[in-house]
């Protein structure tokens, strides 16, 4: 009976033990974060008026949400029209920027500028490209009031005459196409005014140089068929290179993707010249023009290679000099348009 009543107590102080051993209070829950919101204004970039204040504007907003509530206050500036800038001096911010990145505080200024009535880039291009082809036609078929009127609607009896128009328009009809089908353009709009510029440039150098090659005066090139056919063979291989350098190019950007990479030689061995430069299409649209001065042997054409070339040039640079800004490991061999030289 001992030993029973022992065990009894002992079974009763461990229950007792369990019973007073106190339980281990729950954790508080943790406290959500608070939203910090900003306050955002914006000002005229001229006059420095404000144009509207933004209340409680969401850290992780974009420019380009902000200009789509600037949309909504004024209808006429839709957000492609609007630049957005930290200071007026300073460069237009980007759509894809995130406010809570941006060296500003909870209250943000920025300044507006109307970038004035604007046009889709695939709309530019066509018509860029659309007028040389239709206007040097227009020469080539000898339409009444260009040249003289005995000349109306006749043809030429120089074969390099119409071998001309053929790489003529091929060039811009492949330029068509690819705006069409291959071009993956990160810019969406350029200002309305860009428009007559441009076309002004591509559609009077066309004119020019179609009103002397179709002339009934004009003559074959010094050294003849010879000279011809280098001229063609330099014209198809770099219109070759060029074609394979934008399917490169729109290869490393998939579809409705703003990131940049650096584009690398493919197995095409047109491509191989992205070893040395960072811009071979332009490298390659020199190319063209040249092939088809020496096979022309027209000053018109000279002239607007070289003009060309210059444009290029400036363009490349540009290019190469954001290339070596945003990628470290940049391939340092690279030149902008011309290897080892430019």
């Amino acid at each position: 009976m001992d030993v029973l009543a022992l065990e009894a107590k002992t079974v009763t102080g461990t229950e007792t033990e369990k019973k007073s051993t106190p339980r281990p209070k729950p954790k508080p829950p943790k406290k959500a974060k608070r939203t910090v919101y900003f306050e955002v204004e914006i000002l005229d970039k001229k006059t420095k008026e404000k144009l509207l204040l933004l209340d409680k504007v969401e850290p992780t907003a974009t420019i380009l949400d902000i200009k789509a509530l600037f949309h909504k206050s004024y209808p006429k500036w839709y957000p492609a029209r609007q630049s957005l800038r930290l200071d007026p001096k300073a460069k237009c911010l980007r759509d894809e920027d995130i406010l809570q990145t941006l060296p500003v505080g909870t209250t943000a200024s920025f300044y507006f500028t109307d970038l004035g009535p604007q046009l889709t880039w695939g709309t530019v291009f066509l018509t860029e490209c659309a007028g040389p082809l239709i206007i040097y036609l227009m020469f080539y078929f000898r339409l009444p009031f260009i040249y003289s009127p005995k000349y109306d609607f006749t043809s030429s009896k120089q074969w390099i005459v119409h071998l001309a128009c053929m790489c003529h328009s091929f060039h811009y009809v492949k330029r068509i196409l690819e705006t069409l089908f291959v071009h993956r353009i990160s810019h969406g709009t350029m200002p309305l005014r860009n428009i007559f510029k441009n076309c002004g440039y591509y559609w009077c150098s066309a004119a020019w140089m179609a009103y002397y090659i179709n002339h009934p005066l004009y003559t074959p090139p010094y050294y003849g068929q010879q000279q011809v056919n280098i001229g063609l063979y330099i014209f198809l291989f770099c219109q070759v290179g060029n074609f394979s350098i934008h399917i490169t190019l729109r290869n490393l950007k998939p579809p409705g993707s703003k990131t940049k990479k650096i584009p690398y030689p493919t197995k095409n061995p047109f491509t191989w010249i992205f070893w040395l430069v960072s811009c071979p299409n332009y490298t390659y649209e020199l190319g063209s023009w040249i092939g088809f001065t020496v096979m022309t042997q027209c000053v018109p054409v000279g002239f607007f290679t070289l003009v060309a070339f210059i444009q290029m040039t400036v363009w490349a640079r540009g290019k190469h000099r954001s290339y070596l800004k945003e990628f470290r490991d940049y391939p340092t061999l690279r030149s902008s348009i011309l290897p080892f030289l430019l």
